[in-house]
């Protein structure tokens, strides 16, 4: 049996099809990707359609496609509860740099924080919600209207992250919200 490795997109990466719009994966299956869209509500699209693109992949992991159920049953298992924290590179210009937290009472101390704790703290808080992310797409109680419902808050809250975007080195390790095409 010939295994073929490719990279695959994983649950919250953006997406556009040419029949229903911009939409957000939700779910991965072995040969289709559980999309939630915009407009047309939630739809299995093959991962070999050719009017589906990924616009921003997140949770990106090499997928091993056999024939094997049990081997599918694990890569599923180990994408939901694997924990890895990813290495992010901070923009050069903020190396080094301090984050002053000044209070408007002048008795008051202002507050220092290196900039690198700063910033491993956002992607601490990113990679959490990734999680979150994960874990609410693949609860066995939970409706799929409330999955869409939490996964659609969740994307608001990586809007509300875009004031962070300046501090990352390469664009592909921004937060997107609901408007993930829009320059920040």
């Amino acid at each position: 049996m010939s295994e073929d490795i490719t990279l695959k997109a994983g649950i919250g990466s953006r997406v556009q099809h040419t029949l229903y719009g911009p939409g957000v994966i939700v779910g991965v299956r072995y040969a289709q990707y559980l999309v939630t869209f915009q407009n047309s509500g939630v739809k299995e699209i093959d991962k070999t359609d050719p009017q589906f693109e990924i616009l921003y992949a997140e949770n990106v992991t090499p997928e091993i496609d056999t024939a094997s159920q049990s081997e599918i049953s694990l890569l599923k298992i180990l994408r939901l509860w694997a924990d890895v924290n990813e290495k992010v590179p901070l923009g050069e210009r903020w190396s080094g740099g301090m984050l002053i937290l000044k209070p408007s009472d002048s008795n008051m101390k202002e507050k220092e924080v290196p900039i690198e704790v700063f910033f491993h703290k956002i992607v601490m808080l990113r990679d959490r919600l990734r999680v979150l992310e994960q874990q609410i797409n693949s609860h066995p109680k939970l409706s799929d209207e409330d999955k869409i419902n939490l996964q659609q808050y969740i994307t608001r809250i990586y809007g509300t992250l875009t004031t962070f975007n300046v501090l990352f080195k390469n664009r592909e390790d921004w937060f997107t919200g609901e408007k993930g095409s829009r320059q920040d």
